[in-house]
């Protein structure tokens, strides 16, 4: 039972993060460059996994004293889901890719961290993915098993961003043919939909 709760979390915490954006293209910067990847890398993954604890644990604690709050994240939840879901197919349609901005000076240390603090914390969609959904998920998990899912959400943000820093080099040419992130995009909503439907199964099974 544990590892399908983990390997849910790793899903939409997959579905989540792997996708065109002001961050990814960030760490795949430094990652080209070789410039702070480490730092970057561990910054970016660490708050990703601290805001998903936080959110679940949160939601937990407030989900535990109304029940029907429980069923109306869900519901919400499952709704986002759907909503994410689809805009990914529809991506999957329109041909994209992802490209780091050439050029630029070379960042300091402290320089380097600073910008992967702005991508990660000034961008209220991380608070709606990790707090919020991400947590309002994770709270419907059983008590014992939502440490499982928080791993499982938080290892697809630590092999994501390990991924576009650490092999930049090798991937950076896969990462710009529109064809990859097409079926990227494809497999993000279907999995999506899928666990939109599981949400909404546990939803009915609750009630």
């Amino acid at each position: 039972m544990f590892f399908a709760v983990f390997v849910q979390g790793l899903a939409l915490g997959l579905g989540l993060i792997v996708a065109i954006g002001a961050q990814n293209a960030f760490v795949l910067r430094q990652g080209l460059r070789r410039e702070h990847v480490g730092s970057v890398v561990a910054f970016c993954a660490l708050t990703d996994a601290l805001l998903i604890a936080a959110g679940v644990m949160g939601m937990a604690q407030a989900l535990a004293d109304s029940a029907k709050l429980a069923q109306a994240l869900a519901l919400a939840g499952a709704a986002f889901l759907s909503f994410y879901g689809i805009q990914a197919l529809h991506r999957a349609r329109s041909p994209q890719h992802l490209q780091a901005a050439p050029g630029g000076a070379g960042l300091s240390h402290g320089a380097a961290v600073a910008q992967a603090a702005a991508f990660s914390l000034l961008n209220p969609h991380v608070y709606l993915d990790t707090v919020l959904l991400v947590g309002s998920i994770g709270a419907q998990q059983p008590a014992d098993l939502r440490c499982w899912f928080v791993l499982g959400a938080s290892t697809a943000s630590i092999v994501w961003f390990g991924l576009l820093g650490f092999g930049a080099r090798w991937l950076a040419p896969w990462f710009t043919r529109p064809r990859a992130w097409q079926v990227l995009d494809a497999l993000t909503g279907v999995t999506m939909c899928v666990l939109a439907a599981l949400l909404l199964r546990h939803v009915g099974d609750g009630c």
